[in-house]
């Protein structure tokens, strides 16, 4: 005869919290209207558009607001978050940020493992939700750092590296892909040609990728990625899966191994930006928009630049969206600050003066 082995009572996540946790959240997204699309005229190139989705205008302030609500969801359905788990997490900020607001929201407790570079901005807004910052001085020892800040509070690393791509439905459920494709139905050309976004765990761009093959689309994906990343890397050579450091200043992209949620096989094309162009360009934007953009921003600006100087070569037109991936505030010490640039040894006057050609006089952009 067979028996029933029962739940081990001690396990953290029982029936009524788990509930009242999703409910929550889910109750957190219904107060969240979606996020805006920006259109951007470029009168000197007839027919090509290109939009913004401002995923600064979530409640934590950028596009990592929505992995943190998926990631902590994926967690909690997984019976791996309880009512007294601690929640560690590896990140450059944003994303820690986002990860903070929600654990408050649950009153659990939250410890931010990032690199000691991270903008002092992010920090402080970590510390306002009550999440607790642990920095280290090698960016490449934050995974390690944080299992190890895991096992001493018996928490749970709740890891966006590994499962960013798994813990958003990418077949729709509102996710970011869905949100363009619906808010771009009225447009001129409501199926872009190009949708750029960046890469730091890889996830969005796990999630634009399968969501454009899965609803049979012609728009293409590019991942715009800093210089000194591995991801291009590995997008022209499999072989290489890590490097011996990231060295690109631009927080939120770009990492010194190839994550576990980068899928390169739903990529068509990668752009390396050096970060004086991701800084000039994080600057024009800002002064077209009106409104201070994050350096991220920057870096997917240069690429949307390269591609639609492309696309006039080649006579096409169409529309191109990319990301405004958070809000430049959380850099006024650093990249806004001409003291910071000069002294860290970036010139973006050149890459200044190349932007204002092809926003404001049409001028195309070269490799």
């Amino acid at each position: 005869m067979g028996r029933i082995i029962q739940r081990n009572q001690a396990a953290p996540c029982h029936m009524q919290w788990r509930n009242r946790a999703i409910a929550t959240i889910e109750a957190d997204f219904n107060r969240s209207a979606d996020t805006h699309l920006i259109r951007v005229d470029l009168p000197e190139f007839d027919g090509i558009t290109l939009y913004l989705k401002d995923e600064s205008s979530h409640p934590t302030g950028s596009l990592k607001h929505r992995l943190a609500r998926s990631l902590f969801l994926f967690a909690i359905c997984n019976g791996k978050i309880g009512p007294e788990t601690t929640i560690v997490e590896a990140s450059s900020g944003s994303t820690a940020v986002s990860e903070a607001y929600f654990a408050r929201m649950l009153n659990l407790p939250f410890v931010a493992v990032m690199p000691r570079t991270t903008s002092r901005e992010k920090i402080a807004a970590i510390e306002f939700y009550g999440g607790r910052p642990h920095l280290v001085d090698d960016p490449k020892s934050v995974y390690d750092a944080a299992r190890q800040v895991a096992e001493e509070t018996t928490g749970y690393y709740i890891d966006q590296f590994t499962y960013a791509e798994r813990a958003t439905d990418w077949r729709g459920n509102n996710n970011i892909a869905d949100s363009i494709f619906c808010q771009m139905q009225h447009e001129e050309h409501p199926n872009p040609r190009w949708i750029v976004a960046g890469a730091g765990t890889g996830g969005t761009s796990a999630t634009l990728g399968r969501y454009i093959r899965y609803k049979k689309l012609d728009t293409r994906l590019c991942v715009a990625d800093p210089e000194g990343s591995v991801f291009h890397q590995h997008f022209q050579d499999r072989n290489i899966t890590e490097i011996e450091a990231c060295k690109s200043m631009i927080e939120g992209i770009g990492r010194p191994r190839v994550e576990p949620s980068f899928i390169p096989e739903v990529v068509d094309c990668m752009v390396a930006v050096p970060d004086a162009a991701s800084l000039a360009a994080q600057r024009l934007i800002s002064d077209v928009l009106g409104r201070a953009c994050g350096g991220s921003t920057g870096t997917n600006i240069w690429a949307c630049a390269l591609l639609i100087s492309d696309m006039v070569r080649r006579g096409e037109s169409g529309s191109v969206v990319t990301l405004l991936c958070d809000h430049g505030d959380r850099y006024r010490s650093t990249y806004f600050n001409d003291d910071w640039v000069k002294s860290n040894g970036f010139d973006i006057e050149p890459y200044l003066q190349k932007l204002r050609g092809f926003f404001y006089a049409g001028q195309l952009i070269e490799e």
